[in-house]
């Protein structure tokens, strides 16, 4: 749209998703950092983790990039799962100035296990209170909401 075209209603309704799915988000977000337990990941540590699960080994950078945050900030984040035993530094065979970042075994049970309070919080609540076809339709979105984060 340029400064010449109305809005359409189509680009209110498309505004007006996207307002909600900030509040929610952010509502979601908020109440879920609110129930992390002693011990439990922090939500960079569960993603820096479930990165390199799903793309294999890389480098702080690249997760950064992937998270569109600076590799210092990534940098904290490994460091406190290195420190937990979860993740791995080896030199980069090519370039001996980065090191390549994997999971150790303890990291890819944490990951495999989908062990989480928060997590068990929330399947209880779409266990307790929610419908199949809710619940469904609750995955489906969570799916798109994936994609939408990589593409922003």
């Amino acid at each position: 749209m340029n400064d010449t075209q109305k809005p359409t209603a189509q680009d209110a309704a498309i505004r007006e998703t996207a307002t909600r799915l900030r509040v929610g988000i952010g509502a979601f977000k908020r109440r879920t950092q609110e129930t992390l337990a002693d011990g439990d990941l922090t939500v960079p540590q569960l993603t820096a983790l479930s990165r390199l699960d799903r793309l294999g080994p890389a480098t702080t950078a690249e997760l950064a990039r992937r998270e569109q945050i600076t590799p210092q900030a990534m940098g904290a984040t490994v460091a406190s799962l290195e420190q937990r035993g979860l993740v791995t530094r080896q030199p980069d065979a090519v370039d001996g100035r980065r090191s390549i970042l994997s999971l150790t075994p303890e990291g890819q049970t944490t990951i495999g296990s989908g062990r989480s309070s928060v997590v068990d919080q929330v399947a209880v609540v779409l266990a307790e209170s929610f419908t199949s076809d809710e619940i469904a339709t609750l995955d489906a979105a969570a799916r798109l909401i994936e994609r939408l984060a990589e593409l922003l």
